[in-house]
């Protein structure tokens, strides 16, 4: 009598589990880093950051699942620590923020790597083209922040990327070698479970 009523609780506890829903993350944008690397002139690499970025996934953190990936960053807050730079990297030879205001990269699924690890194969939108991109993601840890008056449970992440701007169509300095084709993505955040 006692083991039927064991087998009914663990097939409800397994069934609950299989059916559970991944929690909503939402990125924290006082906690949310969108960086790049590319090359001035084979001299060397001029580092750069986004301002203004936001985003949001779902993420099972028994099952390691993680979905519905979508990072919207505002092209016009581009900041390499050179205000004249930044004018023109916004501009019509590079970002073209005017008319594309939004550079956003979405991820449908992700592929579990190792035990913290992931590769998610989505789809980067920039100067109105869609090209794949590949971030490789690095879950870095999870729980209450612990600090005082803050109790929020959060998830902290590293991504690394790359892509070829001339697969934009952005292809200024790169025939002559003035800047490079090639850009390394830099993206860091702590994310908050709703």
């Amino acid at each position: 009598m006692i083991r039927p009523a064991i087998r009914l609780a663990a097939f409800l506890l397994l069934a609950g589990a299989a059916g559970a829903q991944p929690a909503r993350y939402e990125i924290d944008p006082d906690h949310f880093s969108v960086g790049f690397l590319v090359d001035h002139l084979g001299f060397a690499k001029v580092l750069g950051m986004f301002r203004g970025a936001k985003g949001s996934y779902a993420f099972d953190e028994q099952s390691g699942a993680l979905s519905d990936v979508r990072i919207v960053v505002d092209a016009a807050s581009v900041d390499t620590g050179n205000r004249r730079r930044d004018r023109h990297v916004a501009g019509a030879d590079f970002l073209n923020s005017g008319e594309f205001r939004e550079i956003v990269f979405t991820g449908a699924t992700a592929k579990r790597t190792g035990e913290r690890t992931f590769t998610v194969e989505g789809q980067l939108e920039m100067l109105g083209k869609r090209q794949p991109l590949a971030l490789e993601v690095t879950w870095n840890k999870s729980g209450k922040y612990g600090l005082p008056g803050a109790d929020a449970y959060a998830m902290g992440v590293s991504a690394r990327g790359s892509l070829k701007r001339s697969a934009f169509g952005m292809t200024y300095g790169v025939a002559n070698g003035w800047v490079g084709d090639a850009v390394d993505l830099i993206v860091e955040f702590e994310a908050k479970r709703k």
